[in-house]
This record gives C-alpha cells, sequence and structure tokens, in this order.
C-alpha cells in the first residue's frame, strides 16, 4: 500500500540510459542517500551521475515516519560501550549537523518542514532511560529529563530532545532531484573495474558509491554478515486528535508518534523481515485502544538495514576496492543517517580527510553478538527444507501473510505472491511457477 508521502506528491520523471556514458562518479541507487549524494556532488561542481533500477524514491525511503532527528531511541547507552564517549559523541554531532543541514536547505522549499521537540519514553522501569540520559550527559548531548508528556496513556519518564525537526520527505527530494543527472529503470547488472553493464548500456567511472539500500555484491564487503533487515509497519490515523512533538517508547510496544498535517502516523510493530512480527494487527489494537474514534487512511511498512553495533557503514565498500563506496545500515535513522553519508562520501570521494570517516568504516570490528544470530538465522534458513527459496543466497522464504509476500528471514529480500522482486539485496524473480509457490504457502 502507498504510504501518505506517495499520495500526497508527485516525483518527475527521468530518462533511461542507453548506450555508452563517461562519469567520475557513478552513483547506484535513488533513494534518499543516493539523491542526497548527487546533490551534494552537484554543489561541489564534481562529474557524477546516478542510476536507478526502477523509479527514483519508489522504494524504502517513501516508507519512512520522516523523523529528522539525533533521538535514535535507546543507542547512546550502547555507542558509549561499543566506541567510547569520543565515538558516541561523533555519531551524535553529525548526526546534529545532518538535522542542521536540512534545517537550511528546507528554508527555500515547500516540503511541510517544521522544528519539533523529540521524546523517547517509558511506560514500564525507568533505569534503562536513566541510563541513556547519562550516556547523553557524559558525550554533551544537548538532552534533558521529562516528567509528563500530552499522551494518552500514562509514562514513567521520558527525554527530550529540543529543536528536532519533520517534514515530508518526497516533497523535499522531488525538489532537490530536480536538475540533477539521473537515469531511472537502469539496472547496473555487473561491472569489471572501472565499467558496469546496464540493460541497455554500460557506464565508465572512476569512482562508484553504492547507495542500494543492501549493498548488491555479495563476494566483497561481507554485507550478507554484518546486516540484517528489520520490517516495521505505519498506520495513518484521521480524527485521532492532534499531539505536539515526536514520540518513541522503550517498552514491548515501542510505539512511534507523530503528526503529518491532520493525520497521526502510528507507528511500530516492527520484527526482523522473515519472522513473526505484530504487524498491522498490532497496530490496530493498539490504535483502537489509545485513539477509539480514529479512522485508518493509510497503512504501508518499511524495510530497514540493521547493523552489527548500531552504527551505518559508510565509506569503503572493502579495503580491496578502495575506489567503490557504500552506505547502508542505518538501523530505521535513514533521515540523519543518509544526509551524514552524503557529506562523508563527497570528501571520500574527492581524497579529502573528514574526522568522522574512521567510526563509519564498513571495515570496522564484526565480532559482535549480532553477528552470531546473523549466522545462526542464516544456516537455518539455508537447511530448512521448503520452497520456493530466495535466489540471492538460497536461504528459505517465508509467506507473510499480512502483506502476502515472500521473505527472507536471511537478508531481507521479498517477493509478491506470484514470485515478483518487491525487495532486494534479490536481483531476480522467484523462479518455480505458480504451483511450487502455493505448496511453499501449504508449508
Amino acid at each position: 500500500m502507498e504510504s501518505i508521502w506517495e499520495k500526497t506528491s508527485q516525483i518527475g520523471g527521468f530518462p533511461s540510459l542507453a548506450g555508452e556514458l563517461q562519469t567520475d562518479v557513478l552513483i547506484i541507487g535513488g533513494g534518499i542517500a543516493g539523491i542526497l549524494c548527487a546533490w551534494e556532488l552537484q554543489q561541489r561542481g564534481i562529474d557524477y551521475t546516478l542510476v536507478e533500477a526502477d523509479r527514483i524514491l519508489s522504494g524504502v525511503t517513501a516508507g519512512t515516519t520522516a523523523k529528522i532527528t539525533s533521538q535514535h531511541g535507546m543507542v547512546y547507552e550502547k555507542l558509549l560501550r561499543r566506541f567510547g564517549a569520543e565515538g558516541a559523541g561523533a555519531y551524535y554531532r553529525a548526526n546534529q549537523a545532518a538535522l542542521e543541514r536540512y534545517r537550511e536547505l528546507c528554508a527555500k522549499l515547500d516540503c511541510d518542514f517544521q522544528t519539533e521537540d523529540s521524546f523517547l519514553y517509558c511506560r514500564e522501569d525507568p533505569e534503562a532511560l536513566d541510563l541513556e540520559l547519562d550516556a547523553l550527559e557524559r558525550i554533551g548531548a544537548k538532552a534533558e529529563w521529562c516528567g509528563n508528556l500530552p499522551l494518552l496513556f500514562p509514562v514513567t519518564g521520558a527525554i527530550r530532545f529540543p529543536d528536532q525537526a519533520s517534514f515530508h520527505p518526497l516533497k523535499f527530494l522531488g525538489g532537490i532531484s530536480n536538475g540533477l543527472r539521473i537515469y531511472e529503470h537502469t539496472r547496473v547488472l555487473s561491472f569489471d573495474g572501472k565499467r558496469y553493464q546496464t540493460e541497455n548500456g554500460s557506464i565508465s567511472a572512476q569512482r562508484t558509491i553504492v547507495a542500494t539500500h543492501f549493498p548488491m555484491w555479495n563476494k566483497i564487503g561481507l554485507f550478507p554478515l554484518k546486516l540484517y533487515q528489520d520490517r516495521s509497519y505505519v498506520l495513518g490515523l484521521e480524527n485521532a486528535g492532534k499531539i505536539s512533538g515526536m514520540y518513541l517508547g522503550t517498552d514491548r510496544e515501542r510505539l512511534s508518534l507523530r503528526m503529518a498535517g491532520d493525520i497521526l502516523l502510528l507507528g511500530g510493530a516492527s520484527g526482523r523481515t522473515g519472522c513473526k512480527s505484530g504487524g498491522w494487527e498490532k497496530l490496530e489494537k493498539s490504535a483502537k485502544l489509545y485513539f477509539p474514534g480514529a479512522k485508518i487512511r493509510y497503512r504501508w511498512a518499511a524495510q530497514d538495514c540493521m547493523s552489527l553495533d548500531g552504527m551505518p557503514y559508510i565509506g569503503q565498500y572493502s579495503p580491496k576496492n578502495p575506489d567503490l563506496f557504500v552506505t547502508t545500515g542505518f538501523s530505521k535513522w535513514g533521515m540523519t543517517g543518509a544526509m551524514t553519508a552524503a557529506m562523508l562520501l563527497a570528501d571520500l570521494v574527492q581524497g579529502r580527510e573528514n574526522s568522522i570517516s574512521a567510526l563509519f568504516e564498513p571495515s570496522r570490528r564484526i565480532l559482535r553478538p549480532q553477528l552470531g544470530k546473523n549466522l545462526a538465522s542464516s544456516a537455518w534458513n539455508l537447511i530448512r527444507p521448503t520452497v520456493p527459496r530466495c535466489p540471492h543466497m538460497g536461504c528459505a522464504l517465508k509467506w507473510n501473510r499480512q502483506e502476502r509476500s515472500w521473505d527472507c528471514s536471511c537478508h531481507g529480500s521479498r517477493f509478491s505472491e506470484d514470485g515478483k522482486l518487491l525487495e532486494g539485496p534479490a536481483q531476480g524473480d522467484l523462479k518455480g511457477g505458480k504451483s511450487s509457490l502455493d505448496k511453499g504457502k501449504e508449508g
């Protein structure tokens, strides 16, 4: 189903590539990260070309709740333990810098930008919230304790991040994409050194940025080990009343709330793609409980790449490929993450030093607890005797009853009921025919 952003905006079309093309920097992927990279390179006068296999902004970006904030859930206490005060503080400052860059750009665009406070609230034991606030204080973050919130359910405490923001992401990206060098319906099929083959042509590039949400190639970078995908759900509620600010819970419901005009966006019910989660049914129960007079006007789902340690991967695809760059693993916070990536990658492709590059380096340590979970999930789904199988790496697919799709819990590829590719990293449709797919549902 289409999100509120897709229903309330129109994005102009771009041609497809035919023939040969040369460019200094090739950007693969037309979501928010790719568009922002293209925009940043154009501002710096760098020759670039962006290619998108489908339409720009037709994938994950259209499913965001569009909070522009450095408040990323219960993350800073964990980052403090993993990266120290210097690393956790650098992550906070990078996201604050991204927020301010949006503030500057959105002042020139009609994209429903507004400054709002962001709240991380707790409905149970607030001890973990106390630890998070302590971590924020240690890294010098602008955050404070808040006891009462204007919500329809009681809370035991909250952390307030002042002067954050929200916007209409497709209006914003549609505005800045005008005048960019973009080719749609141009799928990259293979590459050999610095030459890329597409369906109807080829591209020669000195450097390349892969911004395809989940990186395209398995044999370099180890990204199938370093990432998994998490799926979350959103309802757009009409006549639910209005709230001021943006909210994210730390309890088991982990509800996300924010207004988009007169529509209340209620999000949550997340879980690893291909695994059991509450989905829209769980959100509908919350909507009936807390907003009994509301009507569901929109519903959609979004998918996020989750890194091993809560830090995005932005930088060289692998040490053996110095001119191949990647951005992925925003772990549900793609608005500020994508802007951070655009500013950092624009420096890296120019050979400029950047003080935060080591923090986001994709080849950093991978020995984290999440690695074991990823390996266990892949091993189980590789040996599980079911059909159909994912063409990405052969994992068993699971039938998603609510969305009527085939989902892979190994790496998050998704396919329609009749086997058409919906989301990567798989690059093609399912094989086997309708009878094979129907048999899989029964299993």
